[in-house]
C-alpha cells in the first residue's frame, strides 16, 4: 500500500485491539484512542493501594474452543501468559469435591466418565442430562426459545438445572437459566464440551490483566506503527452530512478535552451502553443501532481475600449451590515496602479471589455484607479459612459487565458493518455469533477489520475457523 489509509480505532478493549492489531498488521495507520490510562477495557486491572501490586478487577479465562482469543495472543505473543487447566474440580457446600477431566476417547465420549463422577448429580440426574445433551446438540443452531421452558420441556428436574445447566451456563453466560436464551445456551455446551476434545480446557493467565495487556502488546503496536492515546475519551462522533442534512460519513472525533481527530476510517469499539451517548441524534434512529436500547446488561461481583497463609490446595474449584460460582486461587503476594500505606510488617499474603456471576442478587448489599458472606462461604468450604486470618478483602462490582443473552437477543445486535462507509463496529455486542465473551469480543474485532479492508477493495477473511 504505498499511500497507506488511516484508521481510528475507538476503544482499546478486546475488540479494538483485535481490530487494531489486524488492520496494523495489513499495512494500515492505526490510532487507537482510549479513555483509561490502560488497554485492555474491561478485562484490566487495578493497583492495590496496600502493596501497589496490580489485581485484577474480575478473573478472566478462556477456553479451548476459543480459537480467536487464542490466535490474537499467538500474534502478539502472549500466549505463554496462559495456563491450561487439563482438571476442574467442582464442590458442593459440604466440602466435597469432583474433578472434571477428559479421557482419551473422541468428543463426545471423552467427558462421558467425568459427568458420571459428579458427586452431586443422582445416577437419574445423569441420564436425564444426556438425554437434555443430546436434544440440544439436535436443535437448530437459531433457535432461541426460554432456556429454561426448553429445559423443562426435555425431562430436566430442578437438581439437574440447578446443579449441572445453571452451574456451567451462569459462569460462561454472566446470566441465571431463567433469563437466557437456547441459542447461546447450545453454542456453549457444543462448542466447549461436544465436539473437540480441547474444548472445554479452561486457560486462565498466569499474570494480572494489566500485565498480559502491557509489555510485549505495546511493543507489536510501536514495531507496527500503532499510536496509542490514553486518557482521551471521545465525547461524540461528527459526520459530514449530505445537502439535504442526512449523514454521508463519519467526518472527526471530537474528545472530551475539545480536541479533534480525523481518519479515513473508523472503528467504534466501546461498550454497548456507549455507543448512542456518541452518536450524533440522526444516527441513533438507524435501525442498525436503534435496537441497542433493548440490550440489558448483567453484573459481575469478584471478592478479592489476603489471608496471612494458604487456605486452599487446589488451583480453583468450581462451586455448587453456593453463592460464588468460582474460586480462583492465586497463591502467594508479598507486599513490597514503599508501595501503599503499610499499617503492618512486610509479610507474605496468600489471594484467594471469588467470582459471582449475574450479581444482582448481591444489589443493594453493601460492601460488608457481601464479603461477610463470602467469607462465611469459604470458610464453610475450606477447613483451613477457619484458623486463618483474613488479612484484608475488597470487593468489586462491574455493573455492566456483559450484556445479557435474552431470548432473541440477536435481533437487536448489529453487524460489524454500519450504514455509514467508513464506520465499522467492534465489541462483544455486535453480531458475532458468540455470547458476551473475550473470545466474542475478539471476533468482533476480527470482522470489523475485515470490513474496513473491504472497503479499501481487499478482501481479506481474518476470522479464524472453530475447533472441529
Amino acid at each position: 500500500m504505498t499511500n497507506p489509509q488511516s484508521c481510528l480505532v475507538i476503544g482499546a478493549g478486546l475488540a479494538g485491539l483485535a481490530a487494531a492489531v489486524a488492520l496494523a498488521s495489513r499495512g494500515v495507520r492505526v490510532t487507537i484512542l482510549e479513555s483509561r490510562p490502560r488497554l485492555g477495557g474491561r478485562a484490566s486491572s487495578f493497583t492495590d493501594p496496600t502493596t501497589g501490586r496490580l489485581v485484577d478487577a474480575c478473573q478472566h479465562v478462556s477456553m479451548g474452543c476459543c480459537t480467536n482469543f487464542t490466535h490474537l495472543c499467538r500474534t502478539l505473543g502472549l500466549e505463554h501468559f496462559l495456563e491450561p487447566q487439563p482438571r476442574l474440580w467442582f464442590m458442593t457446600p459440604d466440602g466435597r469435591s469432583s474433578v472434571f477431566k477428559a479421557d482419551p476417547w473422541p468428543a463426545p465420549l471423552h467427558l462421558g466418565r467425568a459427568l458420571l463422577g459428579a458427586h452431586y448429580l443422582t445416577t437419574t440426574d445423569k441420564v436425564r442430562i444426556a438425554w437434555g445433551m443430546a436434544a440440544l446438540i439436535r436443535e437448530s443452531p437459531d433457535a432461541d426459545p426460554p432456556l429454561l421452558d426448553w429445559l423443562k420441556a426435555h425431562r430436566q428436574n430442578n437438581r439437574c438445572i440447578e446443579r449441572f445447566w445453571g452451574v456451567v451456563l451462569t459462569s460462561a453466560l454472566n446470566e441465571t437459566v431463567d433469563r437466557v436464551g437456547l441459542k447461546y445456551a447450545r453454542k456453549v455446551f457444543r462448542d466447549g464440551f461436544l465436539v473437540h476434545r480441547d474444548g472445554f480446557t479452561v486457560h486462565v493467565p498466569t499474570v494480572p490483566l494489566g500485565r498480559f495487556y502491557g509489555d510485549e502488546l505495546r511493543t507489536w503496536l510501536d514495531r507496527h506503527g500503532v499510536k496509542v492515546l490514553e486518557n482521551k475519551g471521545a465525547r461524540r462522533l461528527g459526520t459530514r452530512n449530505s445537502e439535504e442534512g442526512t449523514p454521508r460519513s463519519i467526518d472527526h472525533v471530537e474528545l472530551r478535552d475539545g480536541e479533534t481527530l480525523s481518519a479515513d476510517h473508523y472503528v467504534l469499539a466501546v461498550p454497548f451502553d456507549r455507543v448512542l451517548d456518541l452518536l450524533p441524534e440522526s444516527l441513533q434512529t438507524l435501525p442498525t443501532f436503534a435496537g441497542l436500547a433493548n440490550l440489558q446488561a448483567s453484573p459481575i461481583t469478584s471478592v478479592h481475600c489476603w489471608f496471612d497463609r494458604p487456605v486452599m490446595d487446589r488451583p480453583h474449584m468450581v462451586l455448587v449451590d453456593c453463592l460464588g460460582q468460582w474460586v480462583f486461587n492465586r497463591g502467594q503476594d508479598h507486599a513490597e515496602p514503599g508501595t501503599g500505606n503499610l499499617e503492618r510488617p512486610i509479610s507474605a499474603e496468600w489471594y484467594v479471589q471469588v467470582v459471582v456471576s449475574a450479581a444482582r442478587p448481591l444489589r443493594g448489599q453493601g460492601r460488608e455484607e457481601v464479603q461477610r458472606q463470602i467469607v462465611e462461604e469459604l470458610a464453610s468450604l475450606f477447613p483451613k479459612v477457619r484458623v486463618a486470618t483474613l488479612l484484608r478483602a475488597k470487593v468489586v462490582t462491574e455493573h455492566a459487565a456483559t450484556f445479557s443473552a435474552v431470548p432473541g437477543v440477536d435481533r437487536w445486535r448489529p453487524t460489524q458493518a454500519s450504514p455509514l462507509p467508513n464506520l465499522a463496529l467492534a465489541g462483544d455486542w455486535t453480531a458475532t455469533g458468540w455470547p458476551a465473551t473475550m473470545e466474542g469480543a475478539v471476533r468482533s474485532g476480527y470482522l470489523a477489520a475485515e470490513v474496513v479492508l473491504q472497503r479499501l477493495g481487499r478482501t481479506e477473511k481474518l476470522l479464524q475457523p472453530d475447533l472441529a
